[in-house]
């Protein structure tokens, strides 16, 4: 299985100067290869191959670019492959058309070959760093199997991370038997970020909302500043810093969610909405509030992690009635706005907390729904609920409807021979 690990590097002066002509020479090179191969479209009617632009590549550009040779050409071969990659994505209509690199931002190089990791003195080599030149990394884990390919990064505060692709000897382990007791039901929110079918509720660490006052204050600082100063590439340093500490707890506390859950207390099968995160977002109100959740994320992150430990994922219908339903009786709330957090059931008398009940009617929904398998969402039909009629959402709930149907029917019999 091919699994990525990320760590820290520590460059010296000397190796960040060659690490920043990496950079520069693979953008340059990408937004070589999309303009020729855009150009030779609209005037010639022909499309280019990878193979045509490396051949370019080799005979002309680095005729022409002579401080192209100064770098890895492993790199260099590999951004056209990279670009070639994008727009086949964007025939297959599942990403947007590929736009140049800019020199500002997240920068990163990839090295797909002849690449060592050293974990007994803390080295990484790749291409034109060995030896003596190799980088300084922080391996805070190690890995076994063999390395594919490593991706050096640039982000915007200023700090370098090394991500190295292995073909490790890790198999998923195999599905658990879904039982009602290992089973739960999880509600995301925003003022709770999930909350369990057991009643249990995660708050919400509410990161970028915390972050708002000391952030706003540095962007004030930096509105003032002259743009191209020195003074203004110091405060937009600042500026990134808080972005990227903001970034790195919020990854932090969803990598701890999920393994949690996957983790603890048998769990064999987990069972969530299929929400609209994109369409979400369109909500001004709740926009910040919603990308500083990390919804999108955490549904990533779980997926994967079911897949990797053996849970079952089950995905119910994003329309699914699972806040408006009473768990115990089936009755159907005919409206519930967001405002009420709790409320009475009118059959039953049942007072319900609103994210637990949906959280517990999601779990009996995915009790009744087929198993999701990673990457495809099967949504649930929603149970065929009224107002008043018996709708439990239990295992029982077909044969108390049968019940149901047949005295209704011998009802209607009477009446009619009378």
């Amino acid at each position: 299985m091919l699994r990525g690990y990320r760590y820290r590097i520590y460059p010296t002066e000397e190796e960040q100067v060659l690490l920043d002509k990496h950079f520069g020479c693979v953008r340059f090179v990408y937004n070589w290869a999309l303009d020729t191969k855009q150009r030779a479209w609209k005037e010639e009617q022909k499309n280019l191959s990878e193979f045509d632009l490396v051949n370019k590549l080799q005979r002309e550009l680095k005729n022409e670019h002579e401080w192209l040779r100064e770098v890895n050409s492993e790199s260099l071969s590999y951004a056209i492959r990279q670009m070639n990659t994008a727009y086949q994505n964007f025939f297959k209509k599942s990403a947007k058309l590929p736009n140049f690199k800019k020199k500002s931002g997240l920068q990163k190089f990839s090295c797909p070959r002849f690449s060592k990791a050293d974990f007994r003195h803390g080295l990484l080599e790749i291409m034109k760093f060995r030896g003596k030149n190799a980088i300084r990394c922080r391996f805070h884990r190690r890995f076994c199997g063999e390395l594919k390919r490593v991706t050096i990064t640039r982000e915007c505060d200023g700090r370098y991370y090394a991500t190295c692709l292995v073909e490790d000897r890790f198999t998923p382990l195999p599905k658990k038997q879904v039982l009602r007791e290992t089973t739960i039901g999880i509600d995301t929110g925003l003022e709770h970020f999930a909350t369990l079918s057991t009643g249990e509720k995660i708050a919400s660490p509410k990161l970028s909302k915390n972050a708002s006052l000391r952030l706003a204050r540095l962007q004030r600082s930096l509105s003032r500043k002259q743009k191209g100063s020195a003074n203004y590439r110091k405060a937009k340093l600042r500026v990134a810093r808080i972005h990227s500490k903001v970034k790195h707890r919020r990854s932090d506390f969803l990598h701890k969610l999920t393994h949690r859950l996957t983790h603890e207390n048998q769990v064999s099968c987990i069972c969530v909405e299929n929400l609209n995160v994109n369409g979400m977002m369109h909500n001004n109100h709740l926009a910040f509030s919603i990308a500083d959740a990390g919804l999108g994320e955490f549904y990533r992150k779980l997926a994967y992690k079911c897949e990797w430990y053996g849970v079952e994922l089950r995905v119910i219908d994003r329309f699914a009635p699972s806040s408006k339903l009473c768990h115990h009786c089936g009755y159907r709330m005919p409206k519930m706005p967001l405002s009420v957090r709790r409320w009475t059931c009118p059959d039953c008398g049942t007072r319900h907390d609103r994210d637990i009940n949906a959280a517990i009617n999601i779990k009996e929904l995915g009790l009744m729904a087929l198993p999701v398998q990673r990457g495809e969402v099967k949504p649930v039909e929603k149970p065929p609920v009224d107002d008043r009629a018996t709708k439990h959402l239990r295992s029982d709930a077909p044969m108390k409807q049968e019940k149901s149907v047949r005295t209704i029917s011998q009802a209607e019999q009477s009446s009619s021979e009378r």
